[in-house]
């Protein structure tokens, strides 16, 4: 690049910078993976359907699989972030000792609630037993296996972002602007 395009780019901001990706957990490589696979999977069923005029029936059921595994494990990042929708309104208004003592609880119910699920998600996995899905000959607890995974790792994160609440002494809740 020119001198006076790197000037000019530098000017409204669009610089090249270094790429960091030091912070990336591993859940949202795992979610890239996914959605990747669902994009490969719709591309490949538009192909068929509108260039060959003969669709591959398998990639509808397939896609939609995909596309379950992409938002659980997406939510997993979300929990390690913290940025799940919360409504810090009324721990401003709260004294300091009451906001805290409520963002722990807020933190034990949202790790009590995953354990939950994450125990609801095996359960519901032995009632399936060997159902299979409906077009492809693959049982259906692979899906319920990534929801699983999913709804295990929201739980560690969970316990992960407690624990580093409790070592900064302030959750998002308490001090919004700290996130």
């Amino acid at each position: 690049m020119s001198k006076d395009a790197e000037q000019i780019a530098s000017a409204f901001g669009e610089a090249d910078t270094q790429v960091d990706l030091s912070g990336v957990i591993a859940e949202a490589w795992l979610a890239l993976a996914f959605f990747w696979l669902l994009g490969l999977t719709v591309l490949y069923q538009f192909i068929t359907r509108y260039v060959f005029n003969d669709s591959a029936a398998w990639t509808e059921e397939i896609a939609r699989y995909l596309l379950i595994a992409t938002v659980f494990i997406g939510a997993v990042i979300g929990v390690a972030k913290n940025n799940h929708i919360q409504v810090d309104f009324f721990f401003r208004f709260m004294p300091p000792a009451m906001s805290r003592s409520l963002s722990v609880l807020v933190d034990v119910c949202r790790i009590a609630f995953l354990g939950c699920a994450s125990w609801l998600t095996w359960e519901l996995m032995q009632k399936m037993g060997s159902y299979q899905m409906t077009i492809v000959n693959l049982p259906m607890n692979i899906v319920y296996g990534v929801v699983l995974l999913a709804f295990i790792l929201m739980t560690w994160r969970s316990i992960w972002v407690m624990r580093k609440h409790w070592q900064q002494g302030f959750s998002v809740l308490e001090r919004p602007e700290n996130n």
